[in-house]
């Protein structure tokens, strides 16, 4: 089990990945960066463990989360959406 010091670390970590401010984890981007790496990070333990309805449900629930924040930041500031989608990789629509 990770400690919370642990956790704010890795957060920094996912940040400086996407050149966001590391101390600011509440702003859509950073949130979006933050769940893009929870979400390729759980579905390659889904890849090792097909099974595991738990994960599974818990991976539809961060996908649908990032999925309402890329479509808040697309009609509040969609530079902002342009730029986060270009940083991580997805698929504009």
């Amino acid at each position: 089990m990770s400690t919370k010091n642990e956790i704010e670390n890795d957060k920094r970590e996912i940040l400086k990945k996407y050149d966001l401010d590391t101390e600011d984890t509440g702003s859509p981007e950073a949130q979006i960066a933050i769940l893009t790496e929870e979400i390729d990070n759980l579905f390659s333990h889904l890849e090792d463990h097909p099974k595991d309805k738990h994960s599974r449900k818990g991976l539809v629930g961060m996908v649908n989360k990032r999925k309402k924040l890329l479509k808040y930041l697309k009609k509040n500031d969609e530079k902002k959406y342009k730029e986060i989608v270009k940083k991580t990789g997805l698929k504009s629509k």
